[in-house]
């Protein structure tokens, strides 16, 4: 008996920056589905807002690329991957709005997480009260990179590249240099 792949799976992420935790969590995801859609979460500064589970998500300390440049690092790092962008799409997802996900979502759309804290476990569990299919990627495996320690590096100048992917590297130091 073969098991189809979902034609739409979804991973999705603030990807505040787009690190080498986050590239399992894609490879994971890309291998399980026909198409995969990337959501990029906190897509829009004036949009943001508390969550009660994570104290930092909504600081602009915390949010310091836009979805712009979120998409080029996450375009690249397909390209770098070698996964056919026609198999992908990327778009803002307001993770906040479990009203408007209709409007972002295909049909169908099977959701795969990794849950390492409270935060990730309340989204695992609003999206299946919205009726959505989920899959949680990797249960009980420790997070490996996390971008707040990426983004900690960064700002202090220590080395942060063996964080992130090469694509991504390359694409923050053309950020840094104002291109």
């Amino acid at each position: 008996m073969s098991t189809a792949k979902p034609e739409f799976g979804m991973i999705h992420g603030r990807f505040q920056p787009f690190h080498n935790g986050h590239l399992e969590y894609l490879r994971a995801a890309v291998e399980r589905c026909e198409n995969l859609v990337i959501g990029i979460t906190n897509a829009d500064p004036t949009q943001i807002s508390e969550e009660a589970t994570s104290e930092h998500r909504h600081l602009p300390e915390s949010n310091p690329f836009t979805f712009f440049q979120r998409s080029v690092m996450i375009r690249e790092l397909l390209i770098e991957e070698g996964i056919p962008l026609e198999r992908s799409l990327i778009i803002p997802f307001p993770v906040h709005s479990p009203d408007r996900w209709r409007y972002y979502l295909p049909p169908n759309v099977v959701h795969y997480l990794r849950v390492f804290s409270p935060w990730e476990q309340a989204k695992v569990d609003r999206l299946r009260q919205q009726g959505y299919a989920v899959e949680v990627l990797h249960p009980g495996v420790s997070k490996a990179v996390e971008a707040t320690e990426v983004r900690r590096r960064m700002a202090s100048g220590e080395g942060w590249e063996e964080l992130v992917p090469p694509s991504v590297v390359r694409v923050i130091h053309r950020i840094q240099q104002g291109r």
